[in-house]
């Protein structure tokens, strides 16, 4: 069954992309493309998205969006400072106005004291020059996690649209 709440977000954040002029892409890891199917789960969303970038591995986010390996050998993939690579990357790669990138801990092996897990990072960035990082620490289980990113990420997106009036 579908989530109610996140289609219902990806339709009113498509009407924002729409208002705008503006097509979406994305950059995940943790989330597996789960923010892009929530996206293409809207009817007409091909006018307002371009593409997603699935990169779970580090090098795939090295060879499609661009992200050093010294950031990954210094910060490690679940990092604001490869979620600001990643958000970049996505724009440079694409012909999207505003992007989000999602790297996190989804459980339920992999986390450590400094990285739990649940931990998530997230970057938007618009080809404005604009950007916005943030750390979030989520409750649950894989999916519970997962969930809750895909949510962050559509509403991230429709933030700094409603920013743009």
């Amino acid at each position: 069954m579908k989530d109610v709440k996140l289609m219902q977000l990806a339709q009113v954040l498509g009407e924002a992309l729409s208002l705008q002029g503006w097509v979406a892409t994305t950059a995940e890891s943790c989330t597996g493309g789960g923010v892009s199917a929530a996206i293409t789960d809207i009817a007409g969303s091909s006018g307002w998205f371009d593409r997603a970038f699935i990169t779970y591995s580090n090098e795939a986010k090295q060879q499609m969006l661009g992200v050093s390996a010294l950031t990954l050998e210094q910060h490690g993939a679940v990092s604001e400072e490869v979620v600001r690579e990643m958000a970049a990357g996505a724009l440079k790669h694409s012909l999207a106005d505003i992007s989000v990138a999602i790297s996190g801990i989804a459980g339920p092996g992999g986390g450590t004291e400094a990285k739990p897990v649940g931990m998530v990072c997230f970057a938007w960035a618009d080809k404005q020059g604009w950007m916005q990082v943030e750390t979030c620490f989520f409750d649950g289980d894989r999916n519970a996690v997962r969930q809750q990113a895909i949510e962050k990420s559509l509403s991230g997106m429709l933030q700094r649209l409603r920013q743009l009036g």
